[in-house]
């Protein structure tokens, strides 16, 4: 329980900000797009520092090393509200929050590594089809939290930010050292020692393919809006009811509690790609929001089995750079969806996301079909 609320926590941050910041920069006298610069930087932040800092950790236990990354985002946070209060301006906020954002991928790996300390191999789905439901939960309170204390000051949210962000550093379970870990589900430890190996590959990108789905239709929720003649507001026709569906994906997955069949994976990737298409057509509003539903109703199975997969391929005291890898993966698919809709219209940038779900999916069929062609010889 306090794992997963720490896991639940520790992404309140990147959850609010993107609020938290913009009204930030609209109350220092900015545009709201400002705040879209430091989100950009804390993003581009935990791609590069993700690795590096978590292989500095290897020596400590991993707990510790959590709770020094989290002290120093927290520290980060605090700055900017700081900095804000002063009137600090705009560049030094965005390096802020790139230094905060710098160990967001680290820490991320590292929690997700410290599960494998103290669950049994039998109960690693359900912890983890809980923590994605209570993730999908903070990720629809915190830009509501952001929004009712920034009405208040824009410093408040911040304040809130890093306040939330902390509480993990306090939940943690301490229960043991970094190269140390339990089996977990690899069940031996003959694995390669390379952490960029193919099956790590495919597996890597097939969340960034699936972070930039998300994306597509959460980032460009205001864009479906006003494309259907809605005002901007309703953006929430679509973002709403896929964070509904990835809660329910999310129970179901904790209820279940089994490794899925690779093809009951295959069947996920499709219906991932179908909601992508259907979201790409746009041929009405219904269409669009069936596509959405489709996308949340298995972001949390396939997420929960991307972990799984890279907990049995990774060397036991490299896991925690392989869920470092596996959050920066994430981002980088965020990454490209925003790239993809500032510079293209929405329909393309959308088509060009449903290629890359589907050339992932092709590219896990391909690989399942030549491992059972293996197994025959």
């Amino acid at each position: 329980m306090r794992w997963a609320a720490s896991s639940a926590t520790l992404g309140f941050p990147q959850a609010a900000a993107p609020v938290a910041f913009a009204l930030l920069a609209v109350g220092l006298g900015s545009e709201a797009s400002s705040g879209a610069a430091m989100i950009l930087a804390m993003t581009l932040a935990q791609v590069v520092g993700a690795l590096p800092l978590t292989r500095l950790g290897r020596g400590l236990p991993m707990a510790t090393f959590l709770k020094l990354l989290l002290a120093a985002r927290t520290a980060a946070l605090m700055a900017i509200a700081l900095g804000a209060a002063a009137g600090l301006s705009l560049p030094w906020l965005i390096a802020l929050a790139a230094a905060a954002g710098l160990v967001n991928g680290a820490a991320a790996g590292t929690l997700r590594a410290v599960l494998n300390q103290f669950a049994p191999a039998s109960g690693l789905s359900r912890a983890l089809g809980i923590a994605a439901t209570l993730n999908e939960l903070t990720f629809v309170a915190a830009p509501v939290v952001a929004s009712g204390l920034g009405s208040l000051s824009p410093v408040f949210g911040v304040v809130a930010m890093a306040a939330v962000g902390a509480l993990p550093a306090l939940l943690i379970p301490n229960l043991g050292l970094a190269g140390h870990p339990n089996e977990g589900a690899g069940g031996t430890e003959r694995k390669p020692a390379s952490i960029l190996s193919p099956p790590i590959l495919l597996w890597l990108a097939c969340t960034a393919a699936g972070g930039a789905t998300v994306a597509a239709v959460e980032i460009g929720a205001v864009a479906l809006a006003l494309a259907f003649g809605y005002e901007p507001a309703l953006a929430i026709l679509f973002t709403v009811p896929l964070c509904l569906a990835s809660v329910a994906g999310g129970i179901w997955v904790s209820v279940r509690n089994r490794r899925p069949s690779h093809r009951t994976v295959m069947a996920q990737l499709l219906v991932m790609c179908a909601g992508s298409a259907l979201a790409a057509a746009g041929l009405s509003v219904a269409t669009t929001l069936t596509g959405a539903i489709l996308i949340g109703i298995v972001l949390a199975p396939l997420a929960t089995h991307y972990s799984l997969v890279l907990d049995t391929l990774a060397p036991s005291h490299r896991r925690p750079e392989v869920f470092a890898l596996m959050r920066t993966a994430n981002a980088c698919g965020v990454i490209l969806a925003s790239a993809l809709l500032t510079a293209v219209s929405l329909p393309t940038a959308l088509l060009a996301i449903t290629v890359a779900m589907v050339a992932a999916t092709v590219a896990v069929g391909v690989a399942g079909m030549r491992g059972r062609q293996a197994i025959r010889r």
